[in-house]
């Protein structure tokens, strides 16, 4: 008999322990993530700037690519989630299935087309000449396993639309370990290790950047798998069978795309406005291109909190409406975004105080630490900020309302952020820095639309059922 999954809609329950407890796994894996791309930016970073640069100089562009298809897991949540909540599960295991459908419909042509660009894509996003052979070769590796890591998010964000926040964090804790020592063995040629009088070798591939390649497309790929298998395995009301049938149903794909679209949009107009943002700092230098990378590792020690308590806001909202319990969404969401402010608070304070070590922990090279430093003690004291605009933004999409958080990144992202850079980089002439104070006007005014619209409540009804 399935073990069905703790009602997270039991009005008895405190809302606070039903936060923490759907939240911690995610700022648990949260961690294991940052640690690992610290690990990453650490290991290329010994290679020098060149090779931070190739890593991370066509991040933006993949992002784009890796958005069209992740975004359908914004709709896959909030109807899972619902279904859950109505505990209509055959429902709930339908929109499951749908999801190895988008990823096989979607995901993979995308992952062909990269791996056909691969030499294009950095090029296209200005790398000097010095870093485009690595750069190239960088994303031709990563493409190979691509669609497994498009499923890794998009599986796990199924998981967490049914509650179950802590089998993608067991997983992840896996294949994060595979993937650090993947990335010892395949960047680093055969070396010796001493130890006092004892003296061990150790193998290795010396692949330099194209070796933390291999290992992230490896560590994608048993990720994507076990999440996959845990999907028809795992003892859950939800759980899937080899003999069900994996027809497309468009219907029920139409009622997913429908809430999707706007999220597909939402991440498209990131990703260009990364992309132009990209260029602007790229027409600075490989050295600032390196300086952005290790600042962009090192903030994302904020995005920990921030994202869990989103996600976690997504799961209660969606079933609380499937419940019937439109005011216990709203509460959670409250109460969420309260807990998120102090945590960020205290976590912006570490950022600016903590910011010279942090940065040294991934490049030697002094002018790009001094330059990363200063931007990550600029976008601290935004933190708190930012989190309630997640949460405010996730608590709408877990209702199926993407289309104002849609509308309020395109003007915000565009409108400020990037218009902003391109003034203030490519005709005044300032620094990366400069693109730090945009992106924290672009998080507050972002918060304050976010927090108008789900504060006038229309979100309640925008799905209007689940069938």
């Amino acid at each position: 008999m399935a073990r069905r999954p703790m009602d997270l809609t039991d009005e008895s329950r405190s809302p606070f322990w039903v936060i923490c407890w759907l939240a911690w796994p995610l700022f648990l894996e949260q961690i294991l993530t940052t640690l690992v791309s610290f690990a990453d930016t650490a290991m290329v970073g010994r290679l020098g700037v060149n090779a931070t640069a190739a890593v991370s100089i066509s991040n933006s562009f993949v992002f784009l690519i890796n958005g069209a298809v992740v975004a359908m897991g914004v709709g896959l949540t909030a109807y899972v989630a619902r279904s859950v909540g109505a505990k209509d599960y055959e429902a709930a295991k339908a929109y499951i299935r749908h999801a190895f459908l988008i990823l096989l419909a979607m995901g993979l042509p995308l992952s062909v087309g990269m791996a056909v660009l691969h030499r294009h894509i950095p090029m296209w996003m200005g790398a000097e000449d010095v870093i485009m052979d690595d750069a190239a070769r960088y994303v031709l590796i990563t493409s190979l396993f691509r669609v497994f890591g498009m499923a890794t998010m998009v599986l796990a964000s199924v998981y967490r639309g049914r509650g179950d926040t802590k089998t993608p964090l067991y997983i992840n804790i896996g294949v994060n370990i595979l993937n650090v020592v993947g990335n010892y063995l395949f960047i680093n040629p055969t070396h010796t290790l001493t130890f006092g009088s004892l003296s061990l070798t150790i193998w290795g591939a010396g692949w330099g950047v194209a070796g933390a390649a291999f290992s992230t497309g490896f560590s994608w790929f048993v990720g994507g798998s076990l999440l996959a298998a845990g999907l028809f395995m795992k003892n859950d009301p939800t759980r899937l069978s080899l003999k069900d049938s994996f027809k497309p149903d468009f219907p029920l794909l139409k009622r997913v795309l429908h809430v999707s679209f706007p999220a597909m949009l939402e991440r498209i107009c990131m990703s260009t406005s990364g992309i132009v943002v990209m260029k602007c700092i790229a027409s600075l230098g490989t050295t600032v291109v390196a300086a952005n990378t290790v600042f962009s590792t090192a903030e994302s020690i904020s995005f920990m909190p921030a994202f869990a308590f989103a996600t976690a806001a997504t799961t209660l909202v969606g079933q609380s409406l499937g419940a019937g319990k439109p005011k216990l969404a709203e509460k959670y969401v409250n109460y969420t975004v309260g807990i998120g402010a102090v945590i960020m608070g205290l976590a912006g304070l570490g950022l600016f105080v903590f910011a010279d070590f942090l940065v040294s922990l991934f490049t030697p090279d002094p002018e790009a630490r001094a330059i990363a430093k200063k931007c990550l003690q600029i976008v601290s004291v935004i933190q708190p900020v930012q989190t309630a605009a997640w949460i405010f933004a996730g608590g709408l999409r877990g209702a199926g309302d993407t289309k104002w958080p849609f509308y309020i990144t395109a003007v915000c992202n565009w409108g400020i952020r990037t218009l902003g850079d391109v003034l203030l980089i490519v005709f005044l002439g300032f620094g990366l820095p400069a693109t730090i104070v945009c992106a924290c006007v672009d998080n507050t005014v972002r918060c304050v639309w976010m927090w108008i619209r789900f504060k006038g409540g229309k979100w309640k009804t925008t799905i209007k059922d689940n069938k």
